[in-house]
């Protein structure tokens, strides 16, 4: 029976090494644009929660009438615009090279499932507006999760909506996101699939 005490030690020495961290090197095949896209993903989510905290800070109707809170607030729906549109395309590179190969399968799905999250989260958001449109989508939405049975989920309720947008969705995203990025650093990034091999006339008859 394995010791899972020295398993556990020997595997937080990896992930809490510098060397896993703070690589002095990358593959040939990791310098591309394209791989990139998950760098792009995180850092428009560390723009996210820290225009985030401002907003909180300040209250959400606070861009409404402070011309710095409106700025802060543009930078935070840009900023999902981004984040959205560089994890979208981070998905189609890492669906399209096999990102789950080479036992990196928990990565994969971790990345999937910080999708689906990210979708609640960002539209919890917008409930939180208190504009006529943000009005409008609760009661459409609740009347959706009402036909579902998940009537519970009760979407018109400003301060609920406030609370999970601002601490409990983001906090689960931000625990996904950080295991994602664990596991990237830990297993690296995946190869290309091999390219492959060229036949000599005659060899394949």
């Amino acid at each position: 029976m394995a010791n899972w005490t020295e398993a556990s030690k020997q595997r937080l020495q990896i992930v809490l090494s510098a060397d896993t961290w703070l690589p002095t090197e990358l593959p040939e095949y990791a310098r591309g644009f394209m791989y990139m896209l998950g760098s792009l993903t995180a850092s428009s989510f560390v723009v996210l929660v820290l225009s985030g905290i401002l907003l909180a800070m300040n209250g959400p109707t606070s861009w409404s009438y402070n011309g710095a809170m409106r700025f802060v607030a543009a930078t935070h729906f840009w900023g999902v615009q981004a984040f959205f549109f560089f994890m979208m395309l981070h998905l189609w590179r890492v669906f399209f090279s096999g990102a789950w190969r080479g036992g990196r399968g928990l990565t994969w799905l971790l990345g999937a499932i910080a999708f689906l999250m990210a979708i609640p989260t960002a539209f919890t958001g917008f409930l939180i507006n208190g504009d006529l449109y943000s009005q409008w989508n609760a009661v459409q939405a609740k009347d959706g999760l009402n036909a579902l049975g998940l009537g519970w989920v009760n979407l018109t309720d400003a301060g609920q909506m406030f609370g999970m947008h601002v601490v409990v969705l983001p906090l689960i995203l931000a625990i996904i996101i950080g295991l994602h990025l664990t596991l990237v650093r830990v297993k690296s990034v995946v190869p290309p699939y091999p390219s492959a091999p060229i036949l000599d006339e005659g060899q394949g008859e």
